[in-house]
C-alpha cells in the first residue's frame, strides 16, 4: 500500500510540473467571468499573450473558454475548444534562414492544456515566402479525437521604425 501512495505522489507532481511549464509560456492579459457559478469559480474567458520563441518581435493573443464551477477549481474540467487569436508584429522581425526556406513550417510555438491529461490549444506557425507573411494557426487536439475549431492570424513583416531608425527585415522574397 506504501508503494502505490509513493507512485501516486510521484506521478501527481509531474503532472503539477508539466502543467506549471506549459502555463509558463503564455503571460495573463486580462479574463472575464461568463457566467455565475454558485459554488467553484465562475466560467471566464481568458486573454493571453505569447512571443514566437524563434522570432523576436513577434507576438500573439489568445483568447480562449477556461471552466469554472467546482470541477475547474480543482483543475480536472475539460474546457471548451474554442480559441481566437490575433497576432502583431511588435518589434523588428528577422527571420532565421530554416524559417525562410520553409524547414519549421507547421511548428508549434504556444501549447496549453486545456483538460487535466489529454486535451490541449496548440498554435503552429507558418511562412508564406511569397507574400512574406507569419501565418499562425491556433487548433485544438485531443488524444483520441481533435476539433475542427480553428482560427489563423497573420504577421505581414515589414520594416520596424524604432529608437535606432528603421529596421529592415530579413525576408525570403527578392
Amino acid at each position: 500500500m506504501m508503494i502505490n501512495k509513493r507512485v501516486y505522489l510521484a506521478l501527481s507532481a509531474v503532472f503539477v510540473c508539466c502543467f506549471l511549464v506549459i502555463s509558463a509560456k503564455a503571460e495573463v492579459i486580462g479574463k472575464v467571468s461568463t457566467t455565475f457559478k454558485m459554488i467553484g469559480a465562475n466560467d471566464k474567458i481568458v486573454i493571453e499573450a505569447f512571443d514566437d520563441p524563434d522570432i523576436p518581435g513577434a507576438t500573439c493573443y489568445v483568447s480562449r473558454a477556461k471552466t469554472g464551477g467546482i470541477s475547474g477549481a480543482l483543475g480536472v474540467a475539460e474546457d471548451k475548444s474554442d480559441a481566437s487569436l490575433a497576432c502583431r508584429q511588435t518589434g523588428p522581425i528577422r527571420l532565421t534562414d530554416r524559417i525562410i526556406q520553409g524547414r519549421e513550417d507547421g511548428r508549434r510555438v504556444f501549447k496549453k492544456s486545456t483538460s487535466l491529461l489529454f486535451k490541449k490549444l496548440q498554435v503552429v506557425r507558418f511562412y508564406d515566402r511569397k507574400r512574406n507573411v507569419l501565418v499562425y494557426l491556433s487548433y485544438s487536439d485531443k488524444l483520441v479525437e481533435g476539433s475542427p475549431k480553428n482560427s489563423i492570424s497573420t504577421i505581414v513583416i515589414r520594416p520596424w521604425i524604432g529608437d535606432k531608425g528603421i529596421v529592415t527585415p530579413k525576408v525570403g522574397h527578392k
